[in-house]
């Protein structure tokens, strides 16, 4: 039976080196370090900026080896393309952020392997769910309006080209309606800041106890018997 050993690492998108973890780990079972970083750095490439997860399988006896990539949540890869810190609490009346379907297209490769579905489309379709669970528009529009639109087949030539970066036009109209939200939501946000705030101070203060004056707390003097 062939003998094989699993090292799991944590590694920047892209920038893998044969220092610790991997070197460390890697160094006592005497594969080529060297080939192992660069396949890793190929198939993070995608991942610039994130941590991501990679899982490698040595063969003690041939010194192969397997590589397999773990993603982040695609929330998480969605918030990544276009800068937002946070979804929002209330996706149905708040929008926090807008993506381009190219960026979708994107966010629908790094995940493919790990999504159950069997095209690109499909898991384009996977991407713009999470888009609206977080309340990101799709090329300015609803979520929900872009599937749709995307099971008429008006998305079928952009999705076959796996496109994923949107021209200087699109972006700087995606930038100008990003902008638009970010207000909104900072305008929300004080809302609610300023709701809590005037709720703390209508809510009835805890009485607190009542303290006897220091005349009082003394005991009577005894009363002299004649």
């Amino acid at each position: 039976m062939t003998k094989t050993q699993i090292v799991e690492a944590l590694v920047e998108g892209g920038k893998a080196t044969a220092g610790p973890p991997l070197g460390s780990s890697l160094g006592p079972l005497k594969v080529n370090i060297g080939q192992v970083v660069a396949e890793i750095n190929n198939k993070t490439k995608d991942f610039k900026g994130m941590k991501v997860p990679v899982k490698i399988e040595v063969n003690l006896e041939t010194k192969g080896f397997t590589i397999t990539i773990g993603t982040p949540p695609a929330t998480q890869l969605i918030k990544n393309e276009i800068g937002l810190k946070k979804g929002s609490g209330d996706p149905s009346k708040t929008k926090y952020g807008v993506i381009s379907i190219e960026h979708v297209i994107k966010v629908a490769k790094m995940k493919m392997d790990s999504l159950l579905v069997h095209d690109l489309k499909a898991a384009v379709k996977t991407i713009i769910g999470s888009c609206q669970s977080a309340g990101i528009l799709v090329d300015g529009k609803e979520p929900r309006e872009i599937l749709k639109e995307i099971d008429e087949g008006k998305y079928d030539a952009v999705i076959k080209s796996g496109k994923t970066e949107p021209d200087a036009n699109k972006k700087a109209e995606l930038d100008k309606l990003a902008i638009e939200i970010k207000a909104k939501v900072e305008e929300v946000e004080k809302k609610k800041a300023e709701a809590k705030a005037q709720a703390a101070d209508a809510a009835p203060k805890e009485a607190k106890p009542a303290t006897a004056s220091p005349a009082a707390a003394k005991p009577a003097a005894p009363t002299k018997k004649k």
